[in-house]
């Protein structure tokens, strides 16, 4: 998917088309394609890159945030350094410094985000700053960004969205055709090609059918544990626990995170007449533990326990993400105490240093979910 996102980028370079880098989910695709631009997740996975992002940035800081910005430091992300544009959202605190250092050398527009996710005020002002966003997208790439444009990216990207939720709803079969491992490779780092979205269909067709049978056990013949995983985003590159997980005898067969269900549950409403409005709305209402209250990430928890029937909840915390560090009190309670589930926190970076220690951790989870099965 990364070779095939370099060959696309590379395209669009030569076709004169801007290069807009972003890192969030709250960053509206919509707007971007509608400036005739391609928009790219440049999220870092690697852990090759954190130490040239120390000299800069504490160490005792999200991975996530070192690893991009130690790209950034020695210049071996492409998708970066053809960046015309970077949007620094302004979720949390790690990201937004780590954003003022990276503009001294890169063109930036600063996305604005409230934080009071039921605000009456706070959709509105939001709405301003994707307008904002819009106008300046206009201004530098010297384009005009109509309503009929923004309803053309917003069906584009509800295709995208619908595609991918099907996909995902393999899933929550007794069988699933997929493991969760398989189905993250699906996930671009680019939004809206079409060559992706054929492929998403042709996978429904293999996939889909009623004749795959996957294994059931694992190699000591116990069936897969059905795993719901939570917690911060899995960028490639950093599927490390997700494997461990697996490897241990599971299938992942929900994933809450920003790079799983939780950014495309939602489509955007083509039928409101101000389409902009419609956007920021559908990009707001994203349950980031950045948003406070953040009820609505409990309500999908509860929403995809049902359907995805899973028999544990894993939660991943990448060290020094504060938001949902201190928000796993929370899912601990709804998962223990109201969906009656075995809960597991697992708190790593991107060594692979403790992987022993975590899949001990796991082994354990899973045995005892066999001994409640007996």
């Amino acid at each position: 998917m990364i070779d095939h996102c370099y060959d696309h980028v590379e395209a669009a370079k030569a076709e004169g088309r801007p290069i807009v880098g972003i890192m969030c989910e709250f960053t509206p695709r919509e707007i971007i394609l509608a400036a005739g631009a391609v928009p790219v997740c440049l999220c870092g996975g690697s852990a090759a890159t954190i130490p040239a992002a120390e000299q800069f940035l504490p160490a005792n800081l999200c991975p996530l945030i070192k690893s991009t910005f130690g790209y950034h430091v020695i210049g071996k992300n492409p998708f970066l350094n053809w960046a015309d544009l970077v949007v620094a959202e302004t979720t949390c605190d790690g990201k937004k410094k780590m954003f003022e250092m990276m503009s001294a050398t890169k063109p930036m527009h600063v996305l604005e985000l409230p934080q009071k996710a039921d605000d009456a005020d706070a959709l509105e002002q939001w709405t301003r700053e994707v307008r904002k966003f819009k106008e300046h997208l206009e201004q530098r790439f010297q384009t005009h960004i109509t309503d009929e444009k923004l309803r053309d990216a917003a069906r584009l990207m509800n295709r995208e969205r619908r595609l991918r939720r099907q996909l995902a709803a393999l899933l929550m079969r007794d069988r699933p055709p997929l493991t969760g491992r398989q189905l993250i490779e699906f996930k671009s780092i680019i939004s809206g090609i079409e060559a992706d979205l054929r492929q998403y269909e042709r996978a429904l067709e293999i996939f889909g059918s009623a004749d795959q049978k996957p294994p059931t056990t694992n190699q000591q013949n116990k069936s897969l544990v059905r795993v719901l995983l939570t917690g911060v985003p899995i960028v490639h590159g950093a599927e490390r626990v997700l494997e461990l997980i697996e490897n241990a005898g599971a299938v992942v067969v929900g994933m809450e995170n920003c790079t799983g269900l939780k950014p495309i549950l939602d489509d955007v409403d083509l039928d409101e007449p101000d389409p902009l409005h419609a956007i920021a709305r559908k990009y707001y209402h994203l349950p980031c533990s950045v948003m406070t209250l953040n009820t609505r990430r409990f309500e999908m928890l509860r929403s995809l326990a049902a359907t995805f029937r899973p028999q544990c909840v894993i939660e991943l915390v990448w060290q020094a993400c504060l938001t949902y560090d201190i928000e796993s009190f929370h899912v601990r309670k709804l998962v223990e105490e109201e969906l009656h589930l075995p809960y597991l926190k697992i708190t790593t970076d991107y060594s692979p240093s403790d992987s022993a220690r975590i899949s001990a951790r796991i082994e354990a989870l899973f045995e005892t979910i066999h001994a409640r099965l007996q």
